[in-house]
């Protein structure tokens, strides 16, 4: 069937204002993170905060009470202006999806037949992921680090990775691509997150207190969440794109039997993603070992996600394989 012209128009028009929709939220979430104030974390300070309330009688004057919401009129702007992103966010994330469903009616098929399209729909995965994992007012503070990988990616396929709406190549037309390749994408946009959550925990970590003022990088750790709340989320996170990204390989592995009449040949593309599976296998068993759950830990996880994107951009790009379906011209 022909190719759509009008739909993929549509859906390069949806990607792009996805784009500047998301650069929109991040540059309100840098407003409120810059102007937000460290948060009372030493006992001494809890205490003081403790003893101010119970001398205005349990409440104070400029505080809400306790489960309730602070009126609007009192908010701050840096506050108004992260509130406005969050539901904001919504719009990009919908404009994002867009992009992908127009881009699959256009083509008349599953996009995910180049690069172009793998990291519009990894980075999507990415963002609905944060909708799931931190829309938390707690966590706000991590959209901004979640929204620059985001960004980069979607500019790097949208500028230097774009491929014209077209049909994929013949070995690539198989039931297996959506099977394969739509989990293969939502696993690496969910170990995206993972491996933020990784390295900001290594920033938390690395920040003693008492030395915000002296250490311009110190105040801004301080306002993430604990390092505690970071471990955990990028635990939680790799525990759900674990089992998907080996899934992943192998149903690929599967597809690779009825495609070239073998299950594993360690072509570039299956070697490297073996390897970043080990390592996340070795990053789940790492942190459940004494000595090894904190910073070595983490460590790990940030190797597996640098194993994850020299997968994407080296293997992909630079090495030739049966895998090389980049789309580039």
């Amino acid at each position: 069937m022909p190719i759509d012209e009008t739909l993929a128009g549509y859906s390069n028009l949806a990607f792009k204002t996805a784009f500047v929709v998301y650069l929109l939220v991040l540059a309100m979430l840098i407003v409120q993170y810059a102007s937000a104030k460290k948060k009372v974390t030493s006992a001494a300070e809890r205490e003081r905060e403790l003893v101010g309330v119970g001398a205005s009688g349990g409440v104070s004057a400029d505080r809400p009470a306790p489960g309730k919401l602070e009126p609007a009129a009192k908010r701050s702007l840096p506050e108004r202006f992260g509130n406005m992103a969050f539901a904001v966010v919504f719009v990009a994330i919908g404009l994002h999806l867009a992009s992908i469903v127009l881009r699959g009616f256009a083509t008349h098929r599953f996009p995910l037949g180049n690069m172009y399209e793998f990291i519009t729909m990894a980075t999507a995965a990415a963002m609905v992921t944060g909708l799931v994992f931190i829309h938390e007012r707690r966590y706000r503070s991590m959209w901004v680090f979640l929204l620059v990988p985001v960004l980069i990616l979607m500019f790097l396929a949208g500028q230097v990775l774009y491929a014209d709406a077209a049909p994929v190549v013949p070995a690539l037309k198989s039931y297996w691509l959506p099977i394969h390749v739509t989990i293969v994408s939502i696993g690496s946009g969910i170990f995206m997150l993972s491996g933020v959550a990784s390295l900001l925990f290594l920033l938390r970590m690395n920040q003693p207190e008492g030395q915000e003022a002296a250490n311009p990088i110190g105040a801004l750790a301080r306002r993430l969440p604990d390092a505690r709340t970071l471990d955990r989320l990028a635990y939680r996170t790799t525990v759900v794109a674990f089992p998907l990204f080996g899934t992943g390989i192998i149903l690929g592995a599967i597809w690779a039997e009825s495609a070239w009449g073998r299950f594993w040949g360690w072509d570039p593309k299956e070697t490297v993603s073996f390897i970043a599976w080990v390592i996340y296998a070795a990053y789940l068993h790492a942190r459940a070992t004494s000595g090894w759950r904190e910073t070595k830990a983490a460590w790990i996880n940030v190797a597996g996600f640098v194993a994850m994107l020299f997968n994407l951009f080296i293997i992909n790009i630079v090495v030739s394989g049966l895998h090389s379906y980049a789309g580039l011209n």
